[in-house]
């Protein structure tokens, strides 16, 4: 998954915090600082479709577009992507956990030993 351009992330953003699937015009009017064309809008919307970041629902007329996973997914695949560059991950992890604040590094811990466990459980 590649990083997001300006445009799409802020797109992005309007489709994470939405509470239901939205049209093209509503995508634009939930960005009312910027002078977008709906053929603009429409356009990254097709790319992100293409990108396997959005569902576009094709019953009515206006199609509806929603994200197909959360903030939080996306951010995970752009971390887990990163890591995956690194010539020495562990080395990369510890330097990351290095980088947290105390309480980012609390809840990762928390995190860690809920994964543990989670394996643990599973056999793994």
């Amino acid at each position: 998954m590649a990083r997001l351009g300006e445009l799409e992330h802020a797109i992005m953003d309007v489709l994470w915090s939405a509470p239901r699937p939205l049209t093209a015009r509503e995508v634009r009017t939930a960005m009312p600082d910027r002078d977008l064309a709906a053929t603009t809008i429409l356009t990254v919307l097709s790319r992100l479709e293409a990108k396997g970041l959005v569902a576009r629902d094709r019953s009515q007329r206006a199609h509806r577009y929603s994200a197909v996973d959360g903030r939080d997914a996306h951010v995970v695949e752009l971390m887990r992507q990163a890591l995956d560059t690194a010539p020495d991950s562990t080395a990369a992890l510890a330097r990351f956990a290095g980088s947290v604040s105390p309480s980012e590094a609390e809840a990762l811990a928390e995190a860690l030993g809920e994964a543990m466990l989670r394996r643990r459980k599973e056999g793994g």
